[in-house]
C-alpha cells in the first residue's frame, strides 16, 4: 500500500454509515457500474470479509470486476488500484498497481484483507468520520490486444500497426524490461525499455526496437508513453529506419529520467506506466 495525494481516476464513492453493514448484516456492497477503457465496472465491497478468507475475518475484502462479461465475452489485461480516503491528511491510501486478466469465467480480482476492520473503523486513523461515512476508489488501465488490422503476409505494406503494454512495478524493472516477441509484417519484434539509460551517466530512457529476423528491412515507427493522470501522450518517431538481420534500432534519448519519474507529470501510476508502440511503415529493401 502507498499514499498519494491525488484523487482516482475513474471511480470515488461514498460510503454512508459503513457501520451499518455489520449492524444488519449485510454481505456485500457493489457500486454503480462506472466506464474505464471501453469497459464498464464496479467494486464490490465486503464489510466483513468474503467467503476467501472466511466470514468476520477482521478485514474488509475490495474486488473489481468486469461488468457483463456473458454477453460479450472479452479477454484483457488490465491493471487496476484501490482506494481509500484518509480525512484527517487529505490523502488517498492506495493498493500498488496490480495487473490480472480478466475473462468470462474471471472476471473479479482484488484483495481479500484490504484493510482491518479495526484500522477502518478507528476515527483516529481518519478513514471514517460522522455518521462513520467512507469513500472508496479506483483507477483501472486496460492494456489493448493488437489491433486488429496487421500486416498481411507481405511486408510491403503502410498500414498502421499498434501495440499496447503495461508495464507495473517500474522501479523494480533493474537494467532493462523486455516486451514479448510479437509479429508484424511476418517478421518477429520486441521492445526494450532501459528506465535508466544503457549506462549510469546516462539521464534519459531508452527505448529501443528489436528485429529478430533475416534481411533488410526499412520501417517507420513511434514510441508512445501515456500521461495517465492528464490523459496525454509523450511521443517520438524514426522515419525510414533500416533493420538487418537481428538488429536493434531505436530511441536513446526518449525521454529524460528525472520527466519521466516525477510523479507531478503522470507517466508513472502506482509504479506503471503505458507504452505504445506504432509501426506505420514496413518494407523489404534491397541488401
Amino acid at each position: 500500500m502507498e499514499t498519494r495525494e491525488a484523487p482516482p481516476a475513474h471511480l470515488l464513492v461514498k460510503i454512508e454509515s459503513f457501520s451499518l453493514f455489520e449492524k444488519y448484516q449485510i454481505e456485500k456492497y457493489e457500486t454503480e457500474e462506472f466506464a474505464a477503457g471501453e469497459y464498464k465496472w464496479k467494486l464490490i465491497i465486503y464489510p466483513n470479509g468474503d467467503d476467501n478468507v472466511g466470514k468476520d475475518s477482521g478485514y474488509v475484502s475490495v474486488y473489481l470486476a468486469m461488468v457483463d462479461t456473458c454477453s460479450q465475452p472479452v479477454e484483457i489485461n488490465a491493471v487496476f488500484s484501490i482506494f481509500l480516503f484518509n480525512h484527517i491528511s487529505g490523502k488517498y491510501l492506495s493498493s500498488l498497481g496490480r495487473t490480472r486478466r480478466f475473462i468470462g469465467m474471471k472476471s473479479k480480482w482484488g484483495f481479500s484483507k484490504f484493510i482491518s476492520k479495526e484500522s477502518l473503523t478507528d476515527p483516529s486513523n481518519g478513514y471514517v468520520v460522522g455518521d462513520k461515512s467512507c469513500v472508496f476508489g479506483a483507477e483501472v488501465f486496460v492494456a489493448k490486444k493488437e489491433a486488429t488490422t496487421q500486416f498481411v503476409s507481405s511486408r510491403n505494406v503502410d498500414i498502421p500497426y499498434k501495440r499496447d503494454w503495461i508495464i507495473p512495478n517500474y522501479s523494480k524493472i533493474g537494467y532493462r524490461w523486455e516486451s514479448e516477441e510479437f509479429g508484424a509484417g511476418g517478421g518477429k519484434w520486441r521492445i526494450n525499455l532501459y528506465p535508466k539509460g544503457v549506462y549510469t551517466k546516462y539521464t534519459h530512457v531508452r527505448i529501443i526496437l528489436c528485429y529478430l529476423g533475416y534481411g533488410r528491412v526499412e520501417a517507420c515507427f513511434t514510441v508512445r508513453m501515456k500521461d495517465q493522470v492528464f490523459d496525454n501522450e509523450y511521443e517520438k518517431s524514426i522515419k525510414d529506419c533500416v533493420f538487418t538481420t537481428f538488429s536493434t534500432e531505436g530511441l536513446y534519448k526518449f525521454m529524460e529520467i528525472e520527466t519521466m519519474e516525477d510523479p507531478k507529470k503522470g507517466y508513472i501510476v502506482n509504479d506503471s506506466c503505458l507504452l505504445q508502440l506504432e509501426i506505420s511503415s514496413l518494407k523489404d529493401v534491397a541488401e
